[in-house]
C-alpha cells in the first residue's frame, strides 16, 4: 500500500493544484519511483489512498500496468483519515496476510526486495533511518532488531510491514493514528524493525523537494 491522501500543506502551493505523489522529482513523479521499485521486487498488486486532488492520481496511474503493477484505490473523505485509518479502511482490499505500507511523500532506494517476513507472532516490522536534520529527536529506539519507543532514538522511514490483526480494533471510515497501535504493539514485543543506512528523505517541504531533484540529476 502507497499512502497517497496527505493534504500537502508543507508543500503548498505547490500542491494547490497537483497532489504531492505527484509531484516531479528528476522528471517523474514521485510514486512513479515507488512503483518502480515494487514491481522490480517482485510486488505487484498494489493498493493506493487517496483523497486531496485524488482523481489526478487515478487519472495518471491507471491500473498501474504501465509499472507493471496492478493497482486498486482507497477513496477517502476530504482531509483524509490519518495513516491508521487510512489502512484500516483499506482492509478489504489489502487481505489476509502482512502487507507492505510505503509514505508516498518519501523518496529511499531500498530494496523492497530485501525486507523480512513478519516473524511469528510479531505485528510489525519498521525501516527506521538515522535522524535527519529537521527532524532530531527520532521516534523510536531499535535494540537486537526490536523497535522500543524510549530513547537515544532513531526516525521511522514510513516503510512498515504489518499484520493486518494490528488495524483489526479500529472502525474503518474514522481518522486514527498509527503511532499509538505501533507504540502498544512495542509494549508488547511485537514490533521487529531494521536500521537502513541509504539514501532516505523526507520530502516534506518544496527545499528538500528541489534538494532531491538535484541529487538525482546529478547520479545521470
Amino acid at each position: 500500500m502507497i499512502l497517497a491522501a496527505g493534504r500537502g500543506e508543507r508543500m503548498r502551493p505547490l500542491t494547490d493544484r497537483t497532489p504531492k505523489p505527484l509531484l516531479p522529482v528528476a522528471g517523474k513523479p514521485l510514486i512513479v519511483w515507488h512503483l518502480e521499485r515494487l514491481a522490480k521486487a517482485g510486488i505487484r498488486d498494489v493498493v493506493i489512498n487517496h483523497a486531496h486532488l485524488g482523481d489526478q492520481i487515478e487519472a495518471l496511474l491507471d491500473d498501474g500496468s504501465a509499472w507493471g503493477v496492478s493497482i486498486r484505490y482507497s477513496e477517502e473523505p476530504p482531509g483524509a483519515l490519518e495513516t491508521a485509518g487510512g489502512i484500516a479502511n483499506a482492509l478489504a482490499l489489502l487481505g489476509d496476510e502482512p502487507f507492505l505500507v510505503v509514505n508516498g511523500d518519501i523518496w529511499c532506494d531500498l530494496d523492497f526486495a530485501t525486507l523480512p517476513p513478519l516473524a511469528a507472532g510479531d505485528l510489525a516490522h519498521l525501516v527506521l533511518v538515522a535522524n535527519p536534520p529537521h527532524h532530531p529527536i527520532g521516534d523510536f529506539d531499535l535494540q537486537r532488531d526490536r523497535v522500543l519507543g524510549v530513547p537515544p532514538r532513531l526516525t521511522f522511514a514510513g516503510i512498515g510491514i504489518y499484520r493486518p490483526e494490528l488495524f483489526a480494533a479500529l472502525e474503518r471510515g474514522k481518522p486514527a493514528k498509527l503511532a499509538p497501535l505501533l507504540r502498544a504493539a512495542m509494549a508488547a514485543d511485537k514490533v521487529s524493525g531494521q536500521l537502513y543506512a541509504g539514501l532516505w528523505i523526507d520530502v516534506g517541504t518544496p527545499e528538500r523537494l528541489a534538494e532531491l531533484d538535484r541529487h538525482l540529476r546529478s547520479l545521470t
